[in-house]
Formats: C-alpha cells, structure tokens, sequence
C-alpha cells in the first residue's frame, strides 16, 4: 500500500483533475450505448464503475481508462433480445430473462479474459503491425466522430399501424442546430486556447463547466445530459450503490443449455475487449513513452468483468477515447482511473441533478477535440513513402473499423499483413551453386524455408542430372516449419532414390532438432559440423606475429 501511495503523489493534482473530466465524458457514451444494447442505462454505469476501478487499481496500463465500451455492447444485443425469448418459453415464465443472461455472459468473458492472462496471450499484442495500430487509430476516430454527429438529434417514441413500438431520430433544424454548433465551437475553443495561456486549468474540464454555466445562467433551451436519458426511454441517474444482484442466481438455469447460449457472445466479447484494451495499451506507451503489462491488464480486464457481471453490471473493456482525453489531460497513473470510476459513482449517488444539466453540446466538442487528437494525420503525410502493401492494410482496417467492427478489422489487418510478409518471404529464397573438386555439386541455400516458398525451393534442384555426391548447405537459411521439413524429406527421397548420396550441412541446432524429431533418416544424412564457414579465423600461428591482446578485432 505505501508503495502504491509513493506512486500516485507525484501525478495525484493532474491525475484527479483528469479522472474527473474523463468521467463527465463518460457518461453520455456508457448510456448511448446502453441504448444500443437496450439495458438500463444504470446497468451499463454500474458495470462502467467497477471495471473501471478494478482496471486502474490492478491493470498492467496506468492512465488506461475502462469502463462499458460501445465495441463490447454491439456484441450482447441479439443474444439478450433471443434471451428474453427463451425467457418466456420456460414453464415458469420469466421477463426479461435476457439481462440475466447477459450477466452470466459478462462472468463467463472475464474468466476467459482471467485464462488469456493467466497463459500470457497479452504479449500476441505484439504481433500487430504499425499500419494496423494506424488504421484501427482511424478508424475508431471516425467511428466516435459520426456517433458524435448522432447527437445532433432527437429520439421520439413512435408506434407503427401494427402496433410496433421503435425510437426514430430526427436532425435538430433552425436556431437549435446554430445554437448546439454554436455551443460545441466554444467548447472546442476553449480547449485549444486555454493551454496557449495556462496549463494549470484543466482545458477539456474547464470547458464543460463553462459551457454549462452559459447555458444555465443563460436559460438556453438545450439538450442535456438528463433530457437525453429520457429520449432514450430512461428515467434519470438516479441509482444505489452496486450491490451483488442475487435475482441472478435465483432466475438463472445452470445447465449445459445455458453454457451453450452464452459461450459464443462471451468468447466474442472477451476477444473484441482484449483486442480494444490491448490496442489502447500500446497507444498510450506510445503517448506516454513509457511500456505497460499486457498479461496483467488481461487479468485485470477479467476480474473487473466477473466483478461486473455478479453486481448486474454490464461487460467493459478499455476505451480509448476516453483514455486520450485522461492523457490529454495530464492523466499518466492509477489514481485517474480511480478518480475516475469513484467520480462517475458519486454523480450517480449524489449529483444526479447536477450532471443532468450538462448540455450534450460540451460533451461533443470534448468528443470532437479527441478525435482530432487522436486521429493519425500523419498517415497522409506518408502514404506514399511506404510500400503499397502497408497503405493497403491501413485503409483495410480503417475502413472495416467503421463498417464492420474493431476485432474484425484487427484480424483482418494482422492476416493481410502476415500474407504480405509470407509472399515477400518466399521470393527470397535463393541457392547459389558450385562444384567441388571431387565433383560433388554444392547447393548453398540462403533465405527462410516455410510453406510459401518450398516451391521455389524445390525448383532449385535437378535430381535426375546432378552427380552421384549432393551437399545442400543451410548456413544462410531456415527451416521453419512442417512445409519445410517435408519438402526437405521428399528431396532427400528423390535423391537416394535416383542412388545418389545426398547430405546437409550447417543446419543451426534448433533446425536439426525438429528434422530429427520428424524421421530418424535425417540422422544418416545431416553432417554435424561443428564451423561455421560465415567466420573464417587464421589457425597458422605466423598470421599472428603480435600477442593476440594487441590486435583491435
């Protein structure tokens, strides 16, 4: 505990100050998205509160903020709506029984999350390339932006001639739409004026806070935090403080059947909030200069979820908007995403009424000041210095970010890239020949062997017409995978079967290892050399005429 005190000190007046700004952002975008989900809206604050304080006490990233993000919710939707379906066919009917199959669902993630940490999947983060990091950076920047132009609008309840009950949107028109650009340009004004005067006010809080009181003081008939909970069907903030939901235990059949509903969404959400978190991570090493723990953050991301999910709490994960505008802010440790989920807790208990006059406005344009800073502008500036391979992946990613979905694109990006890699690969394997003086025919081979470019390999030999005594020398390759060693295995067997003697040299001791493993014939034909013809060191004594400490090798 004194260690965790020590580190918090330094950083604690920015990191407060920041906590709070992220949590006013937060609001309106955990209930949007409890909107999407359709739950109650204090289901998905709840849910936002305690991952968001179990991830900044105990995650692998301090200055990453969690919460219920947007990303996971899409996931839940079908599986809730078919949930309260299945609810009704019990012999015992019971509403809305897909809220209790969400929580099961939202357990069920984090303890997989729990397994990805515990068996250190975190650091396959890794394995995302560049462009990928740039093109989910856009992507997801231009997915907030136009979920931040929906705010430019109305919901209105209507019923269709057949009784259907659905939200329609309708576009603000007039002195209302001049007054909510009006209000969003101040507040972006301020934030980008503010820092160029001072630094010791926080630029996006100060913002809120004097957009809102312009629009108290001023009587402006605008749209709130609270006038947009009740558009949306809800009632307010108004909430108790999370406590464990035991209607989940009494309601919930635990069976074979139930596992199989929610194995799939909760695989998915788990993958989908690892893959955002993670991503997050590297963006704000990156921001902050500084290397978080992949493996613990997985295992923190877990926890918060069971924890969540036990409370009637909604599934979360990191959520990057609201990250950079913590680091933006000055946000660098564990005490803003405390400040953060305590702040979002006590506006729930105590300050209802004070964030429900909020107007939507502020929180756009701290929104849109985010995107702006968050969006990669430099990937214009070098599209056309890198190769086109990588500007493809980009593009890809960013495009499939915005009309499919973050994990999607991720995968799609990796999977691009990694062909790409494979295909360039493959075309530099290589084998220069020569003839030694007994006349056996030298194969020096340089580049990896893999499953893309055997074929290459293969073609490099002319079985039938070489002489009797082969050498195939590795020193410059590799033996990658299953591909290789097969290919490896049928050369040797056209060779002796064709009664020549075929041998490989200079085969690193990791290759040797998995020739030996895949057939005891690679003993008789792999030659355990012990030099290295890369290195190359006089062994005559007149070559050394100085004692050898005199010589700068």
């Amino acid at each position: 505990m004194t260690e965790f005190i020590r580190k918090i000190v330094p950083n604690a007046k920015d990191d407060v100050l920041a906590g709070i700004t992220v949590s006013l952002a937060m609001i309106p975008e955990v209930v949007a998205f409890a909107f999407v989900a359709q739950i109650d809206p204090l289901m998905a604050l709840s849910g936002a509160f305690i991952i968001g304080l179990i991830t900044a006490v105990f995650g692998g990233r301090p200055g990453l903020i969690s919460g219920a993000a947007g990303a996971v919710a899409v996931i839940f939707v079908s599986m809730i709506a078919d949930g309260h379906t299945k609810g009704m066919l019990f012999d015992a009917p019971i509403e809305n029984m897909g809220f209790f199959y969400l929580m099961a669902c939202v357990v069920l993630m984090g303890i997989i999350q729990i397994f990805a940490g515990v068996f250190k999947l975190g650091r396959f983060v890794r394995l995302i390339p560049h462009p990928v990091m740039m093109g989910f950076v856009n992507g997801l920047s231009i997915v907030i932006f136009l979920a931040q132009v929906k705010m430019f609008s109305h919901k209105s309840l209507q019923v269709s001639p057949e009784g259907v009950k659905e939200y329609v949107s309708t576009y603000m028109q007039g002195a209302e739409l001049y007054i909510m650009i009006g209000l969003v340009l101040l507040t972006m004004g301020i934030i980008w004026g503010l820092p160029k005067i001072t630094k010791k006010l926080p630029a996006a809080l100060t913002a809120i806070l004097v957009t809102t009181l312009i629009v108290v003081f001023s009587g402006m008939d605008v749209s709130t935090v609270g006038s947009y909970i009740i558009e949306g069907g809800g009632t307010g903030l108004k909430g108790e403080f999370p406590t464990p939901n035991m209607d989940l235990w009494k309601n919930l059949p635990f069976n074979l059947d139930t596992l199989k509903f929610i194995a799939l969404p909760a695989f998915l959400a788990a993958s989908v909030g690892l893959i955002e978190s993670l991503m997050t991570m590297n963006l704000v090493d990156e921001l902050t200069d500084t290397r978080g723990n992949g493996n613990r953050e997985c295992v923190a991301q877990g926890a918060g979820n069971i924890v969540s999910g036990l409370f009637g709490g909604t599934g979360g994960c990191g959520m990057i908007g609201q990250t950079v505008i913590n680091v933006n802010a000055g946000g660098r440790g564990r005490l803003s995403g405390i400040m953060m989920a305590v702040t979002l807790l006590s506006f729930i208990l105590f300050a209802d009424k004070l964030i429900e006059m909020v107007p939507i406005a502020a929180l756009v344009g701290v929104m849109f000041m985010m995107v702006i800073e968050t969006f990669a502008w430099s990937s214009f500036r070098i599209f056309k210095k890198i190769p086109m391979s990588d500007a493809i992946v980009l593009v890809t990613v960013s495009l499939v970010t915005v009309f499919v979905d973050l994990a999607v694109a991720v995968f799609v990006g990796v999977i691009i890239s990694a062909l790409v890699f494979a295909w360039e690969s493959a075309k530099k394997i290589r084998a220069r020949k020569r003839v030694k003086e007994d006349g056996t025919k030298v194969y020096e081979i340089w580049g990896p062997l893999f499953f893309g470019s055997i074929q290459a390999f293969n073609d490099k030999f002319d079985a039938k017409n070489d002489p009797e005594s082969i050498e195939i020398d590795f020193v410059e390759a590799r033996v990658s995978d299953h591909s290789a060693i097969e290919a490896i295995f049928n050369l040797v067997e056209k060779y002796q079967g064709e009664g020549k003697t075929i041998k490989l040299k200079h085969l690193s001791e990791d290759c040797k290892v998995l020739l030996y493993k895949a057939s005891d014939k690679f003993h008789d034909v792999i030659v355990e050399d012990v030099d290295d013809p890369r290195y190359h060191l006089a062994a005559n004594p007149e070559d050394f005429p100085k004692p050898l400490g005199e010589y700068n090798f």
